[in-house]
């Protein structure tokens, strides 16, 4: 049995917050030359990229020391280099600490801040942002919310306990409470669990219902309701598929306020965009520290834009 060659630390520091790219070069392959193997492999970064950072000095190996230009192929070779970072549209509302001790940050996320490096999506984001401001390079992220979605996000300080939160959420052990402003509906009969099973294809930007064994599970209670015809709405998953809360509530006919993808697609929402966000908030995280054991209770102070001015929202 061969035994897991362990990946060495990157020798590269982080910048403006995101870590670097790793590399691993395959251990078989037709390659000559590093050179050969990276410009296949890092096709989208554009014609003669590859070049000019190698020529740069910019992709290094594991003891730091630049990869030559004619390097020959190493089989199984870790190289690091940053990317160059888009242009990015500050995110210009504020990324609020919740809780911080030794071993975790939870924070109250807005809307429009995506939570990890992704796409388009690398600066701006509020693992970056909380790298920069709290000074915590190590810093990871336990879960993800949506973009679009604000609300609590629970971040890992300590490299070697991280897998032990991640857990929690793969595990379901983590009692996750999100709001939803909507339309009313009087004949729609609530409180309610919904089952269905979704399915997300890459590539498609909705999710969707189909038949078979349900692998998606919502409880929806109403709030409150008022005459203008929304409603204030609390949503408990039980699972965590992908937009699962946003298609249940399409499902059930009241579709969640701003939402660009169901049930019309509007959408992608364009970065600097920050009219109308989707009327989504995690409010609330519960669950039990598995390395101190205390019960942790963390509930969101924001207040859903819709609700408390729909005018304002709605850009009338």
């Amino acid at each position: 049995m061969r035994r897991k060659t362990r990946t060495p630390p990157s020798p590269l520091p982080q910048r403006h917050g995101v870590d670097p790219v790793r590399v691993r070069l395959p251990v078989d392959g037709p390659w000559a030359t590093v050179r050969e193997h990276l410009v296949e492999r890092l096709s989208g970064a554009g014609p003669g990229a590859v070049e000019a950072m190698l020529d740069a000095g910019h992709i290094v190996r594991a003891d730091g020391r630049a990869v030559a230009p004619d390097a020959p192929y190493e089989p199984g070779m870790y190289v690091w280099f940053h990317r160059e970072l888009p242009d990015e549209v500050p995110v210009p509302f504020p990324l609020e600490v919740v809780h911080r001790d030794e071993h975790l940050v939870v924070v109250d996320k807005p809307h429009f801040l995506a939570t990890t490096p992704r796409g388009a999506h690398v600066a701006e984001t509020a693992l970056a942002r909380l790298r920069r401001e709290l000074g915590i390079p190590t810093l990871t992220a336990a879960h993800r919310l949506d973009r679009l979605t604000a609300g609590l996000v629970l971040f890992t300080v300590r490299p070697e306990e991280r897998g032990v939160y991640q857990t929690l959420f793969r595990d379901r052990r983590v009692r996750k409470e999100y709001e939803a402003v909507a339309p009313y509906d009087p004949a729609l009969a609530l409180p309610r669990t919904v089952r269905s099973r979704i399915v997300k294809e890459r590539g498609v930007l909705t999710a969707r219902e189909v038949a078979g064994e349900p692998n998606a599970v919502t409880r929806v209670e109403l709030v409150e309701h008022r005459a203008d015809g929304l409603a204030r709405y609390r949503l408990v998953p039980g699972t965590g598929q992908t937009h699962q809360l946003r298609v249940h509530m399409n499902a059930l006919g009241v579709p969640i306020l701003g939402d660009p993808l169901y049930p019309v697609v509007t959408g992608p929402v364009p970065a600097g965009d920050f009219r109308r966000p989707l009327q989504l908030l995690a409010r609330a995280l519960e669950f039990t520290d598995p390395v101190t054991g205390a019960e942790h209770r963390f509930r969101s102070g924001r207040t859903l834009q819709a609700w408390s001015s729909y005018g304002e929202w709605a850009g009338q």
